[in-house]
């Protein structure tokens, strides 16, 4: 006997849509079967898909929720609650490393304190390295890869910000390591000296203000970095995942790896998809006595970029395979807060400005973008917004005839659910609609022209004062979520029926590569020539 059974939808895969008609038969928290006129008992549940469309729960495999250094943040319940509202069954976020700790396993088991008993949806851990030993390399990596130990196959890495970033010699040794275990190295790629340079010379100029975050971190820095880290990742013959890549010429760089078949991929995320640097731009509260502070909301790094051009170029990686995964980043702080984004407001002296009424009044801050908590939430909107530039390929009709580009709802799948489970470890029980593999499931609302759902932060799910997507419209949202077969969403009735708990901890296999091969004789040198040094 079935426990589920969902009837009248159009399944989407990585692949294809598959034909109307076709039924999901759930037990045991599996997708036992998928086929036609299953048969139901007396007690199996039926819904009714209406002829909407029925993806794979999504797989955010970037977010940091409850880290150390964003005390304004999600907590572990509140993001994953989110998350599942979004449509999301399964989240990755980060275990940090503090930069003082010479083990890794004391900061895995700090972040598991902080999640057990307290994820509405199934979860794991990448590690963020910032304090490299030899004993980490050689003993930590491999306990904390092994699947029966913990299952944590993959780490990041960044390039940039003082207290995380790591020099190239660190790089090379770890995704050295990596390589040797299946792991797969995750880094932010941006030119730290770059960055840094360019904000000391704005600051001495007076230029602090929220705008100038975008011009302190320039497309070429982000480029850079990824042509140093891809060249870096050749001669490890090491697989790594770019994140959030925002720089045309960047994903120029990746895409002309992968030519060569190197094993790069690429990560994308909605705020670049969507928005550009126009909205770091502050109005200046000057009746308050303040330099203002509102275009902090969307600080992110690397920055959002400046021309609507860049963002449309992103969308074309998306439909052409550069990018790899789509997640959201979600990375939030509160605005309205000392400890958040408000942050960047810092006292001034001697400044002078109008009020409203004509007088003379003293400001007493101004805004300082390089105090700013970085990120941005996106957690819950993440899928709605991709699904949003979707297209049946059995029809080929745009969704929205005034965007140049649109991917396939099978890419879209493949982007935000099925890639990332299996870059991640996880194709062997989450990611796609098949016999065997977790019952997570997403049917969304009926697709009809009149179809529309307005963001607002106040129908979010996170704790965070603000949404960076704030009123805009997409043509579709997660009408119910399925984790392991139990409805823990409905959008039309209760929203989050599940409870903090309901999430269970998911150790990792090896990750898979998803483009390029490995063992590619590196540019340059003779075939060989590394087994005179590895």
């Amino acid at each position: 006997m079935l426990d589920l059974i969902i009837r009248n939808g159009r399944i989407v895969t990585a692949a294809e849509v598959l034909p109307a008609g076709l039924e999901i038969g759930v037990k045991n928290g599996k997708i036992a079967a998928i086929g036609i006129d299953l048969g139901a008992g007396p007690e199996t549940e039926i819904v009714d898909a209406e002829g909407a469309y029925v993806t794979p729960g999504g797989v955010d495999s970037h977010a940091h929720i409850e880290q150390d250094n964003s005390p304004t943040g999600d907590t572990w319940e509140t993001g994953s609650r989110s998350a599942i509202a979004g449509g999301n069954t399964t989240v990755i976020a980060f275990a940090s490393q503090r930069r003082d700790e010479t083990s890794l396993l004391p900061c895995v088991e700090r972040y598991h304190a902080k999640a057990t008993g307290n994820a509405y949806c199934d979860y794991g851990f990448h590690v963020i390295m910032t304090n490299v030993t030899e004993t980490i390399l050689a003993d930590e990596l491999p306990l904390l890869a092994e699947t029966s130990k913990h299952g944590i196959t993959s780490v990041k890495l960044y390039m940039t910000y003082l207290p995380l970033r790591l020099g190239d010699g660190d790089l090379f040794s770890i995704m050295l390591a990596a390589r040797q275990l299946g792991v797969t190295t995750m880094v932010h790629a941006e030119n730290h000296d770059i960055v840094d340079q360019i904000m000391q010379r704005l600051a001495a100029k007076g230029n602090t203000q929220t705008y100038f975050h975008a011009v302190a971190r320039p497309q070429i820095a982000e480029a850079e970095a990824t042509y140093r880290a891809i060249s870096l990742a050749e001669v490890t013959d090491a697989p790594i995942l770019l994140v959030h890549m925002s720089a045309p010429v960047a994903l120029q760089h990746v895409r002309e790896a992968q030519a060569r078949l190197l094993p790069i991929h690429a990560e994308a995320c909605p705020h670049y998809l969507y928005l550009t640097s126009d909205k770091l731009r502050s109005t200046a509260d000057h009746e308050h006595g303040d330099d203002g502070i509102d275009g902090a909301k969307h600080i992110c790094a690397p920055p959002l970029r400046h021309n609507m051009r860049d963002v449309e170029q992103l969308w074309e990686e998306l439909a052409n395979g550069t990018y790899t995964v789509v997640s959201s980043d979600h990375a939030p702080s509160l605005f309205d807060h000392p400890n958040g984004k408000k942050r960047g407001l810092v006292p001034v002296t001697g400044a002078e400005s109008g009020g409203s009424n004509g007088t003379v009044v003293q400001a007493k801050t101004k805004a300082d973008f390089r105090v700013v908590p970085n990120g941005v939430p996106g957690i819950e909107t993440r899928l709605p917004l991709l699904f949003h530039r979707t297209y049946d390929p059995e029809t080929g009709a745009p969704t929205d005839e005034s965007a140049p580009v649109h991917i396939s709802l099978p890419r879209f799948v493949a982007l935000t659910s099925t890639n990332p489970a299996q870059l991640y470890g996880l194709a062997h029980c989450k990611g796609s609609l098949q016999p065997g593999l977790d019952a997570d499931i997403v049917i969304w609302h009926p697709d009809t022209p009149e179809t529309d759902f307005l963001i607002t932060n106040a129908s979010l799910h996170h704790r965070i004062d603000y949404t960076p997507f704030e009123g805009m419209h997409v043509r579709n949202w997660p009408r119910y979520v399925f984790l392991r077969g139990k409805r823990v969403w409905d959008r039309d009735n209760g929203g989050v029926l599940g409870q903090p708990g309901n999430g269970q901890y998911l150790p990792r296999t090896k990750s898979r590569i998803l483009t390029g091969q490995a063992g590619r004789t590196v540019t340059g040198m003779h075939c060989g020539e590394k087994t005179s040094w590895m």
